[in-house]
């Protein structure tokens, strides 16, 4: 049986893991140094921590971290001498290993995966699949995964993995560990999260010039749904109107530097976003 070590077994990411992790042919350590993680473990996925850490990495086929990106760098170097020959390190963010925070040893394998999160036009056919907007519960998702270093045989066993613990999962995409640090935090967070404030932050501005607030959401959320669609052509037959139209090329000089995506996605800023992240 293929042995798993589960670190931070106990955190918020942790448990959501441990909990896809249970009903599988994969036999998990599950370590949680702290004593609230412990018990959080213990009440909500029914699993005891494992008494010793070193033992449970040294044993381990995979080590999946589920840690902050900020110490993923540092936890690694703590136990990287421990692995034996041929394990697997699974991280679940781009943002360590794209900086260079992991440490050296070419005979084992380092795997990135990350949650695509479900997808804001797809239908969910349940109200518990609707309302899970993070995935990993109900709602189907994509997930994007890269073998940055080790035998082209580890990706298959990574990505059976990744499939498990972000399930369930409707489409998995090979990339490289660049791919998905262009995709978090370039695409998702240094522009779709901040896009996604910058809208709040409007519809406030509209509420507090005299719109009523359940309207100004419904109107912008509502308006959201098929621009979206147009824009990603899921709604080909839409187009924007010519008001619409007009309306969008005279706001883009305002409210975008000209040069802003040269700005965002140039690898330097990328490599950049990274080592901030991993700073802290």
């Amino acid at each position: 049986m293929t042995k798993v070590a589960l670190l931070g077994a106990g955190g918020k990411m942790g448990v959501r893991l441990a909990q896809n992790l249970k009903p599988t042919r994969f036999e998990i350590d599950h370590i949680e140094v702290s004593e609230a993680g412990r018990k959080r473990l213990k009440d909500e996925v029914g699993v005891d921590a494992v008494t010793d850490g070193d033992n449970a990495i040294a044993d381990a086929d995979v080590v999946l971290m589920a840690v902050p990106d900020r110490l993923i760098g540092k936890i690694a170097h703590g136990f990287v001498d421990k692995l034996k020959p041929g394990a697997a390190v699974i991280v679940l963010d781009a943002a360590a290993p794209y900086a260079g925070e992991m440490p050296e040893r070419d005979d084992i394998t380092y795997f990135c995966t990350h949650p695509c999160h479900p997808h804001i036009l797809e239908v969910q056919e349940t109200k518990e699949a609707q309302a899970d907007y993070f995935g990993g519960i109900a709602a189907p998702q994509g997930i994007v995964c890269a073998l940055i270093q080790g035998p082209e045989e580890h990706y298959a066993l990574c990505e059976e993995i990744a499939k498990i613990i972000y399930a369930p999962v409707v489409r998995s995409h090979r990339c490289t560990l660049e791919n998905i640090a262009v995709l978090e935090p370039a695409l998702s967070e240094t522009v779709a999260a901040t896009m996604s404030i910058a809208l709040r932050e409007a519809t406030d501005r509209a509420v507090s010039m005299g719109v009523p607030e359940a309207a100004a959401h419904d109107f912008v959320l509502g308006h959201l749904k098929i621009e979206l669609a147009i824009a990603f052509g899921i709604f080909p037959e839409g187009k924007f109107s010519d008001g619409a139209l007009m309306a969008i090329d005279k706001a883009k000089s305002v409210i975008f530097k000209e040069d802003w995506l040269d700005q965002v996605f140039s690898l330097e800023a990328v490599k950049k976003s990274v080592q901030e992240i991993c700073e802290g």
